[in-house]
């Protein structure tokens, strides 16, 4: 490639560290569709012969039908995967190969080319994504009315549903869904045509090489668009805050797949055992979810690093883009397809989250709320009346609503008997009918405009 400039062929080292082609192979899709654009737009603008780009363009077809049936070799000594691309061309059909790469530079084909395999990528992980929204919905309008202790400091706090419960992750992954369709909305410029930092002197047709492509258009500035990386780094921004949210319902899943909570059951598909310890489930899947979250913040810091300094416009710092953005990929893929499975096969125990809401006093709030309501009480001093009921079945050893009447109106004579009517976790639940709250038929109407929003 270097033959006219150097006399010296590179290093073995040189050549390892410069080659990018073992991770780089897997755009080979994405190169080809971009060389087929490319080329046609240059056979019908006349810069390129027309049957020499029809000869191309066959050319192009055959070597990714080799790529298909056989792999894509790494060849260190032809860098990447565009070179090897032309390389392979050339064999197939002759110089004409060489016509190619007119008014084109590798740094607005890679660019393209990983813009292009960004763009997929996202469209995998929204499938993905609207897949375990399915789940979640399924699993909500199931226990809509299912009640559970509602945590906070991981303390039981206020009796929720489980509906609710898993609607909060649903709101999550909306949010997810709507920063990768932010990013692809934003990253979907086309990049050929800006060659290698200042545009070209042929006369392109920008405009039908990014319709071609299924580009929004071409980008507008080429120094930016051959060094710009924020479509990668918006990808990753947006994988990086979906993992946050799948790592927290995997704890979750973890938390209540232990003895003490026993909420859960996972399911054999998604749990391992011990090798020493036969009576082990072991929330696995989970485990790892909550540690990939980890590894795919790792690859958007790694690569903001990388640009954080670089001068316009290309510089060789970026050959290392990729291999942030497929990894963070991979392991997200994994995990959206894991908490999917964990969240439609769970057997959720709601027998036993019945009776943990029940058993601490997560009732209490309802009782000052009451005192505020019927007594016309300041809740300063309803909570404080509160509290010393609290204590009091405590001291009994019984739940709030077991309380006899006499040991509430011990406490404060404006208690009644109709106070037992808000006492129990199930009017508890049914009374939070404000927007957005717990109740049962709060729960069902958001998953029906959810459902409703998604066209599900």
């Amino acid at each position: 490639m270097w033959g006219g400039r150097f006399a010296e062929g590179p290093s073995s080292v040189m050549r390892e560290i410069n080659a990018s082609i073992p991770f780089d192979k897997r755009m080979w899709r994405q190169d080809i569709a971009g060389s087929k654009a490319h080329v046609a737009m240059l056979g019908k603008q006349g810069i390129v012969d027309a049957a020499d780009a029809a000869t191309i363009s066959a050319g192009l077809d055959a070597v990714a039908a080799d790529y298909e049936r056989d792999g894509v070799p790494e060849d260190l000594a032809l860098e990447d995967i565009h070179m090897l691309t032309e390389a392979r061309l050339a064999e197939k059909i002759g110089p004409v190969a060489g016509r190619l790469h007119t008014a084109r530079s590798r740094n607005d084909q890679v660019a393209t080319d990983f813009r292009l395999w960004v763009r997929d990528a996202t469209d995998q992980v929204l499938a993905a994504l609207a897949a375990l929204q399915d789940a979640l919905l399924a699993r909500a309008d199931e226990h809509a009315g299912s009640v559970m202790p509602g945590f906070t400091h991981l303390q039981s706090a206020q009796p929720v549903t489980l509906g609710h419960h898993l609607m909060a992750y649903f709101e999550m992954i909306a949010r997810d869904v709507s920063r990768f369709a932010d990013a692809r909305a934003r990253g979907n410029r086309c990049p050929l045509g800006s060659a290698a930092l200042a545009g070209t002197g042929f006369p392109l047709d920008r405009e039908a090489t990014a319709a071609a492509l299924g580009f929004d258009g071409p980008t507008r500035n080429s120094l930016d668009a051959v060094s710009d990386r924020d479509f990668a780094l918006d990808y990753l921004m947006a994988a990086a805050q979906c993992a946050l949210h799948l790592s927290r319902l995997a704890e979750e899943f973890v938390i209540w797949a232990s003895q003490p909570f026993g909420f859960v059951k996972l399911s054999d598909q998604w749990s391992t055992g011990s090798s020493i310890m036969p009576q082990k489930r072991n929330p696995d899947a989970a485990e790892l979810v909550r540690g990939h979250s980890g590894r795919i913040v790792g690859c958007l810091t790694s690569l903001m690093i990388t640009m954080k300094g670089l001068p316009l416009a290309y510089s060789k710092d970026m050959q290392d883009d990729k291999p942030p953005v497929f990894e963070a990929h991979d392991l997200l893929a994994l995990s959206i397809a894991a908490m999917t499975g964990m969240v439609e096969s769970a057997q959720f125990r709601t027998d036993r989250m019945r009776g943990l809401a029940e058993s601490g006093f997560a009732t209490a709030t309802d009782l000052a709320d009451w005192l505020v309501r019927e007594g016309g009480i300041p809740f300063r001093e309803a909570h404080h009346i509160t509290g010393r009921a609290v204590a009091a079945a405590e001291a009994k050893n019984v739940r709030l609503d077991q309380l006899e009447l006499a040991d509430l109106q011990a406490i404060d004579q404006r208690i009644d008997e109709r106070v037992f009517g808000v006492l129990t976790v199930d009017a508890s639940v049914a009374s939070r009918i404000s927007f957005g709250g717990t109740a049962p038929v709060r729960v069902r109407e958001a998953i029906a405009a959810a459902r409703a929003a998604r066209g599900v």
